[in-house]
């Protein structure tokens, strides 16, 4: 069976800012990538830069966002880091994220899964630092709006 990643947080902020991080620019670029090019609509693009005089590598170039209900939920595809771009970039349909923001009185729980991860031992690999990079950024995440 193939692996899912799931993870949720809790952020003290509303749901509508809590969307924001995940689809504003500088949002995400306070949290999650040094750069971001997302237009926040169905087919637009997902395209985040952890180096961005590298583009190609380390990115998610090329990616697009697959549905979007404002403030509800975000999907967008995804791309591996260079050390798992041989085979986990090559394929289609990519690896693919979604992400639930859910009011709880004066914070959002934001619960996120990303699959499409095969079942092979380097797709394993993949998907656990892909799984770490999450629980990463969700802590960078949580430390910046909840503390």
């Amino acid at each position: 069976m193939d692996k899912i990643i799931s993870l949720y947080t809790r952020l003290h902020c509303s749901v509508h800012d809590a969307f924001e991080k995940f689809t504003v620019d500088t949002a995400l670029e306070s949290w999650l990538t040094q750069v971001a090019d997302v237009e926040p609509v169905v087919g637009g693009k997902y395209e985040l830069f952890w180096n961005p005089a590298d583009r190609e590598n380390n990115s998610t170039i090329g990616c697009k966002i697959t549905a979007l209900e404002k403030d509800k939920f975000l999907s967008f595809e995804w791309r591996s880091p260079e050390q798992f771009k041989h085979f986990a970039n090559q394929v289609d349909p990519l690896t693919h994220v979604v992400v639930f923001f859910i009011p709880d009185g004066k914070w959002t729980e934001v619960r996120l899964i990303h699959t499409g991860w095969r079942s092979t031992p380097e797709w394993q690999e993949a998907c656990q630092w892909q799984e770490k990079a999450w629980q990463m950024a969700f802590g960078e995440l949580e430390k910046q709006i909840n503390f």
